[in-house]
């Protein structure tokens, strides 16, 4: 299946900064309320359904025998015109 990216945005930030985008995140999606994402000129609003798959990665790019880039991935995933039922991946914990 084909992929449009409907936004994008990286940038370095400090943990604080990145730490306050997420709770902002946390906040919409507690609340039920859409997302609206914008950086410049770019500008995208999704709203999530009450259940969406949510997929959470660790990954390490490089090669075995010297120091790679490490990431931590978060993403929250839905149909566009039902909600997800949430697959089965067993429970997350995050320490």
């Amino acid at each position: 299946m084909p992929e449009e990216v409907l936004f994008e945005s990286e940038s370095m930030r400090s943990r604080a900064e990145v730490a306050a985008y997420l709770r902002r995140v946390a906040d919409k999606l507690d609340g039920g309320e859409p997302l609206t994402l914008s950086a410049g000129s770019q500008s995208v609003t999704m709203d999530p359904p009450e259940r969406v798959e949510f997929e959470v990665k660790a990954e390490r790019e490089g090669p075995a025998d010297a120091a790679g880039e490490l990431s931590v991935e978060f993403e929250l995933e839905w149909d566009e015109n039902a909600g997800a039922d949430g697959g089965g991946g067993g429970d997350l914990s995050i320490e």
